[in-house]
């Protein structure tokens, strides 16, 4: 076998095992379903699942590497003149995903997968505590990357408060749309909310809080 076939295969067998876990998680919630069961499902051996997900919540969360890797090359090729917080924006503000399927024509789809996609998560603290993990992990990598540019020290407090603040838009609004769609509202509908209320975030970042709240 070739190497391109077997990679071929080895991406069929790992789409097969996360969308079966996606499906008995909608169906079940993700606290109720175990690793063999899903194995069983797939039609394949438990050791091969945690082959291609060592943890359940990687099942679950399997596009959250990506998602990191993609967040810093956006900021790492950014356009000369263009400001690491200019680049954030442009990266979390354009649809993907389930707002891109929804942008696309398929709001009906993506609205009833957004909202099954939320419940998940929302109603296990397990799913929920990995993704604080991971929010951490994200920090720490976007300080590093700004903290490399900018010639600060490894140990320097504002390329982790820069981090901090902008990914603190990314957790907000990720809150606003599972929100939204907890309250019934279409795809369509929040991912406008979205696009309003991100541009609004990173503007306050943007002009600083100096005179933001003054008491008068």
């Amino acid at each position: 076998m070739s190497s391109g076939l077997r990679e071929r295969k080895k991406e069929r067998t790992r789409q097969l095992i996360a969308d079966t876990a996606r499906q008995l998680f909608a169906e079940r919630g993700f606290d109720a379903v175990t690793v063999a069961e899903i194995a069983r499902q797939a039609e394949v051996a438990e050791k091969t699942v945690y082959n291609y997900f060592p943890t359940k919540e990687d099942l679950f969360y399997s596009r959250l590497e990506a998602f990191e890797e993609e967040l810093l090359a956006a900021i790492r090729e950014r356009g000369e003149g263009e400001s690491v917080l200019a680049a954030f924006e442009g990266f979390i503000l354009e649809p993907r995903g389930l707002f891109a399927m929804s942008a696309s024509g398929d709001d009906e789809t993506a609205t009833e997968q957004l909202r099954s996609v939320t419940r998940i998560i929302t109603e296990s603290p397990a799913l929920l505590a990995r993704e604080r993990q991971v929010f951490a992990r994200y920090t720490d990598a976007l300080a590093g990357l700004i903290a490399e540019e900018t010639g600060a020290p490894p140990d320097a407090v504002e390329p982790r408060v820069a981090a901090g603040a902008m990914l603190s838009v990314h957790r907000e609004l990720i809150d606003y749309v599972r929100r939204r769609a907890l309250a019934g509202g279409s795809a369509r509908t929040i991912a406008r909310g979205v696009r309003g209320e991100g541009k609004r975030a990173v503007a306050r970042l943007a002009d600083g809080l100096d005179d933001y709240g003054v008491r008068r």
